[in-house]
């Protein structure tokens, strides 16, 4: 059994208590993470802020070097942290699982440590010089999901700390462990405090609203619920801290009448079922033209029925379940209901345990609860359309504006339909592609500021001008 301690001040910290951990799998506890209280986060901002002030005075190349460090640490101890991941998360070590998503994290941990944001000269003439210098902020907050719980802690995390921050770190008590883990293992080559880590069953205090008020912590990078974020928004107002919040989506993708069902059925499935559908910008509704209509449900139906579910630690599973009860019931809250309304082209019933098979419902349209909720699981709904205008009218009606697709074999006829929708991303003939050199966040309630590329490195940072 997996237990660690928290890590603050560069050291082992012990708890009082500790917490049960699930296998989503199996049911069966995967390990065990401290219970920290107010006074134990008060202690790791402290070590934080202590160790700000010799870590924000390192040259941009110390920091670049660190965060080297750092990515080469993680890529030395991925296939560690992949086992920890499927044994919490529950999603499969192969296929698009956890050695995917460590893969990932390498990836964005590297070419985030080659990031730089150097002095921009504005004026410099008879009437004087303006610079403009990027300043690190302090200590930030960091507050992860349960989705990509790796992946997301190095969104977070390795910005931070090239810009000359310093990082608490609160994972989702559903898997805490793997970003324990992960802290101790950076620790090995940063200074003490730099990076810190509490856990806790958000049972007793609440730790990620003591972090949001918190008055020596400067900036929350949160990634969650939209009503999660409007909390964290709201407490972080009095001391009137930066905010970096990635929100729910439900992203709609539209398939126009040129695309051809078969070549884009592979792409369709894994747009809307990548890490079970558990993921802010899969895509969560399919809009489809009629003329289409049939031959899009068939070609999709035909390709997801081949997709093993299964243990994750099963080498020949590339779906897990979904990772806990609460989103379990949802998902098959919203199916349930979708099956009175639509027709069922696959799946539909509830597996064993937290296994629920992909399912894909047609015949729903905007108002049913499936369309309108962000199902966070493995579930489709797919609209039938006859004119494009209405798609699109459909596809926007939403809170949310995360990311958006269109399928076409017209790829101008497609960016014309993108642009006209109202989310942060759009891709064509894909979906969710995020890379780490494109900046990355949501409109309307899906959230506030961007991630990645020098765009997100920036909202690390506070601007000072300099007039001489």
């Amino acid at each position: 059994m997996i237990e660690y301690d928290l890590t603050i001040g560069g050291k082992p910290a012990s708890t009082a208590t500790s917490f049960d951990v699930l296998n989503p799998s199996t049911g069966e506890v995967a390990g065990r993470a401290p219970n920290a209280t107010s006074a134990d986060l008060d202690t790791a901002v402290a070590a934080a802020n202590a160790a700000f002030e010799s870590w924000s005075a390192k040259s941009d190349e110390e920091l670049q070097a660190a965060c080297e460090a750092v990515a080469q640490k993680i890529g030395e101890h991925s296939e560690e942290l992949a086992q920890i991941i499927t044994a919490e998360q529950g999603k499969p070590l192969n296929g698009l699982g956890s050695r995917w998503e460590m893969g990932g994290a390498g990836a964005w941990a590297g070419y985030t440590a080659g990031l730089s944001l150097p002095m921009k000269v504005l004026q410099d003439n008879n009437e004087g010089r303006i610079e403009l210098h990027r300043k690190p902020l302090g200590v930030v907050g960091s507050i992860t999901p349960w989705n990509f719980p790796v992946m997301i802690a190095i969104w977070h995390i390795l910005p931070a700390l090239r810009t000359g921050n310093t990082v608490v770190v609160k994972p989702s008590p559903l898997t805490p462990l793997s970003t324990l883990r992960l802290v101790q293992i950076m620790n090995e080559v940063l200074p003490a405090g730099v990076v810190n880590v509490i856990t806790s069953d958000d049972k007793g205090d609440n730790i990620g609203g003591a972090m949001s008020a918190h008055p020596d912590i400067r900036k929350i990078v949160f990634t969650g619920s939209c009503a999660t974020g409007q909390k964290v928004m709201a407490s972080a107002a009095e001391t009137m801290k930066r905010l970096t919040l990635e929100l729910g989506g439900n992203d709609a993708g539209i398939v126009l009448p040129d695309a051809d069902p078969q070549a884009i059925a592979e792409g369709l499935f894994w747009g809307g079922f990548i890490n079970n559908g558990q993921t802010c910008a899969a895509m969560k509704r399919l809009y489809v033209h009629e003329s289409i209509h049939d031959e899009v449900c068939e070609a999709l139906v035909a390709f997801a029925r081949n997709i093993p579910v299964g243990d994750g630690m099963d080498d020949n599973a590339i779906l897990g379940p979904v990772q806990n009860k609460m989103q379990f019931d949802k998902v098959s809250r919203l199916v349930a209901d979708a099956k009175e309304r639509g027709q069922v082209l696959l799946g539909g019933a509830p597996g064993d345990g937290l296994f629920f098979p992909p399912t894909i419902i047609a015949g729903l349209n905007n108002g049913d609860p499936l369309v309108d909720e962000e199902q966070f699981g493995p579930a489709l709904p797919i609209i039938k359309y006859s004119n494009v205008e209405d798609a699109i009218a459909a596809a926007n009606d939403s809170p949310n504006g995360l990311g958006g697709s269109v399928w076409s074999s017209d790829i101008e006829a497609a960016k014309s339909i993108a642009s006209r929708m109202e989310c942060g991303s759009v891709w064509i003939n894909k979906h969710g592609a995020i890379q780490p050199n494109a900046p990355f966040g949501g409109i309307k309630s899906s959230g506030v500021g961007v991630e990645f590329a020098d765009e997100g490195l920036a909202e690390y940072t506070d601007i000072q001008v300099v007039f001489s």
